[in-house]
């Protein structure tokens, strides 16, 4: 593949099964407490965890598995219907607690990034998921800190979707926000608390309290 590295770390990966091929990139971050440790974690096969690249908070890339094979990254969970996530994705960690923005040298690392995998596999920006869009309560990275309106302004990952069901006046139903989350690719859960947090998380983190009909836009407006 052209542009891509070709000196790996991590022994953590096998081949995608079912001769699936990547269709989605999956970001995370690290929650560890520098990238050192995170890249030790990660190249260790005792943990039997790992991604294709590691991202430092200077903006360092650190590839750790060939974009061809299945990393452990995603684990349980699923997206527009699918399962198996490892392998229809390439997944990217970001060195961060969860609790600090990420750096600016860190984020133009990773939109060049995204530029090159997506060019690659011919991923469109809906392609480009964080790990609590998969797996709703069971992940919240790459969290609330995380930039998505930055990427989807440069076409690195979605907008969202608005569905006009309800009238804006008025708060949707239960039935209608689960409709218009699985529409939107939110396919694991039917819970609307876990749908309602995951989609906060990604395109309104600032929000509480129940569901409104601002939920409905699902990030239309970024």
């Amino acid at each position: 593949m052209a542009d891509a590295p070709d000196r790996y770390l991590s022994p953590n990966h096998g081949p995608r099964r079912n001769g699936l091929r990547p269709s989605l990139i999956v970001l995370h971050y690290t929650a560890m407490d520098s990238a050192e440790a995170a890249c030790a974690r990660l190249c260790d096969p005792a943990a039997e965890v790992s991604a294709h690249y590691l991202i430092t908070g200077k903006g360092e890339t650190v590839p750790l598995v060939p974009e061809d094979q299945r990393a452990w990254h995603a684990g349980a969970g699923g997206w527009q219907g699918r399962d198996d996530i490892n392998s229809r994705s390439i997944g990217i960690e970001l060195d961060n607690r969860g609790n600090h923005p990420f750096s600016e040298p860190q984020m133009a690392t990773l939109e060049t990034l995204l530029r090159g995998i997506m060019q690659r596999w011919s991923i469109p920006p809906e392609g480009v998921i964080g790990h609590s869009d998969m797996a709703p309560g069971r992940k919240i990275d790459p969290g609330p800190r995380f930039d998505w309106p930055r990427l989807a302004r440069q076409n690195l990952a979605g907008k969202g979707s608005r569905y006009a069901e309800n009238d804006p006046g008025s708060d949707p139903t239960p039935a209608a926000f689960i409709a218009a989350a699985h529409a939107a690719g939110y396919t694991a859960t039917d819970d609307i608390d876990l749908l309602l947090h995951s989609t906060r998380l990604r395109y309104a983190p600032w929000r509480k309290g129940p569901l409104c009909a601002a939920d409905m836009t699902l990030g239309h407006d970024l």
